[in-house]
């Protein structure tokens, strides 16, 4: 991995963002595959699954007859497993849950705020070169906490078959339908609706780059959650971190994709050095290896600081999709971090223990925009209606100071409707 002592070079120049070059072009192919499952629903839908997915002509909505097989073709500990993990997304999703309330104050006065459930759901899965069951589990389990009605999940089918991982996590998670529908046509079909697919109100999840393009270009129709760029991940490390196990930890988040970005910060020079061997020789046996060395050598870094205090800053710069603070006291900076998606304690608390089994969720903001998002939640899930209720003698008491507030930016018509209730205009 290439190392920056920041003695010799600047953070600007270390951090400096390079655009996609193919940008133009996905954004202009995005754009002919929604028009055309919005023009042609399912008949382009199909021809859509045929050509990317070598749909074998099924029925596009998995069954539940395909459910009970997927089941039978797991291990029953893996089933377990996925299990275990949404009773833990459950219990910290939980506690997200918020009640709507009503304020009662003297002379008439009622307000308050309703919180209610976005009525349809899409989570879209990835099921490209890793079928993400993981995902299902945290996006479809806040929503069901909120009490969304439906929920539907779309996911790649290649030859109509989706992996069976997905199936069981999708029942166990308690999503509604489950479509063999990848790429911008499910997203297309999600925002528009397209022959069995219902239009939803919201779409939810991670995908590769059409489908974020896709998600860009519906917004505004349907709402979503976020931008995702691909993963991410910043290890913060003291002279007392094991080199083997930051270079795992970085090259867990490399196999991901050739985008993906490991960065490794660090006071010690020393260890610096160690780690980026480690990750030679481990690279060398990763059975993603192709993927993981293509993302080290295209954005992976190791920076060396001055003192830890100087880490802490530049890792709040660059706001991580995933942070570690493997370092010996990691409360101590708790406080400090500002700016990061997930925060992962200590010396024994890999980033891929959140990925799966943890709790707290794993759809998080990327390219630097966990300075102003957050997580995936049961918050994404809801929307809010607030109400206000004044009786006539309530309205009384505050007519003039209306009137005053709306003349004063020029409203007549506002500084009326409040008078003409409580005495005759002159």
């Amino acid at each position: 991995m290439k190392i920056y002592d920041l003695a010799t070079i600047s953070i600007d120049e270390i951090l400096k963002r390079e655009e996609n070059p193919l940008a133009g072009s996905i954004s202009e192919t995005v754009t002919r595959i929604i028009s055309d499952v919005r023009q042609r629903g399912e008949e382009a839908l199909k021809e859509l699954c045929f050509r990317f997915d070598a749909w074998d002509g099924s029925a596009l909505e998995v069954t539940r007859d395909e459910i009970k097989k997927a089941y039978e073709s797991l291990d029953p500990c893996f089933v377990a497993t996925l299990e275990k993990a949404a009773d833990n997304i459950r219990a910290f999703h939980r506690q997200q849950i918020r009640s709507s309330f009503v304020i009662t104050g003297e002379d008439g006065v009622v307000m308050g705020q309703k919180i209610m459930p976005i009525a349809k759901v899409g989570v879209y899965v990835p099921g490209g070169t890793a079928a993400l069951s993981s995902t299902v589990l945290m996006d479809v389990i806040p929503a069901k906490l909120a009490g969304c009605p439906e929920i539907v999940v779309t996911t790649p089918a290649r030859g109509g078959r989706v992996d069976p991982s997905i199936l069981a996590a999708a029942d166990i998670a308690g999503a509604d339908r489950v479509f063999k529908v990848g790429g911008a046509q499910a997203i297309a079909a999600l925002a528009y609706g397209a022959g069995p697919i219902p239009r939803v109100d919201k779409i939810v999840g991670p995908g590769n780059a059409y489908v974020t393009e896709a998600k860009r270009q519906v917004f505004g129709r349907v709402a979503i959650d976020m931008i995702a760029g691909p993963s991410e991940i910043l290890v913060v490390a003291d002279k007392g971190s094991d080199p083997e196990h930051l270079a795992a930890d970085l090259l867990s988040q490399a196999e991901h994709d050739k985008m993906a970005s490991a960065v490794l910060v660090t006071d010690c020079a020393d260890l610096a050095a160690q780690v980026s061997e480690a990750v030679d020789r481990q690279l060398a046996v990763l059975p993603r290896r192709e993927i993981a060395e293509a993302s080290i050598k295209n954005n992976g870094k190791i920076i060396v600081a001055k003192d830890i205090d100087a880490v802490i800053d530049i890792a709040n710069r660059i706001a991580p999709e995933h942070l570690e603070l493997c370092v010996a006291d990691p409360f101590k900076y708790l406080d400090r971090i500002r700016n990061a998606g997930s925060i992962f304690m200590g010396r024994y608390c890999p980033e891929a223990l959140g990925d799966y089994l943890a709790g707290p969720n794993h759809t998080l903001p990327t390219s630097g925009t966990a300075r102003f998002s957050s997580p995936l939640s049961v918050d994404d899930f809801v929307k809010r209606s607030q109400f206000t209720y004044y009786t006539k003698e309530a309205l009384e008491k505050v007519s003039e100071s209306i009137a005053l507030f709306a003349r004063q930016e020029g409203l007549e018509g506002h500084a009326r409707s409040a008078l003409i209730r409580t005495r005759t205009e002159d």
